[in-house]
């Protein structure tokens, strides 16, 4: 495909954060996603990449992803998947934390504590 033709993909213009694994250092970056389609997506970050760098990317609600660094320019540079996604799930809201105890039996003291004389007199910030 060319690079005219790459253009007509549809993508999903966002932001949301992610974390990136470059091949062959250790750790991971947290960078800017700004567009993201079924094939690849764009990434801003303040990092040092190389066009053909294998990369994984953890996206919210997809998971990591393998991809290859397809262009750079200034802070901006773009990845390649090699497998594709759904670009809505990144979308979504982010699934729910899942606690040790369920609602009925949590204590709530210090959010419905009842007035007192003394509190009736303090003013809400």
């Amino acid at each position: 495909m060319t690079q005219i033709e790459n253009r007509q993909i549809a993508r999903d213009s966002l932001f949301l954060m992610a974390d990136l694994r470059i091949d062959g250092m250790d750790g991971e970056y947290r960078i800017k996603v700004r567009n993201l389609s079924a094939g690849g997506m764009m990434g801003e970050g303040g990092l040092q990449v190389v066009r053909g760098t294998l990369v994984a990317v953890n996206i919210r609600n997809v998971g990591w992803i393998s991809g290859t660094i397809a262009w750079v320019q200034e802070n901006r540079f773009g990845v390649a998947f090699t497998e594709e996604i759904d670009p809505k799930l990144a979308r979504s809201a982010a699934a729910p934390v899942a606690h040790d105890k369920p609602n009925f039996v949590r204590t709530y003291e210090a959010q419905y504590s009842p007035a007192t004389p003394e509190s009736r007199n303090l003013r809400k910030l």
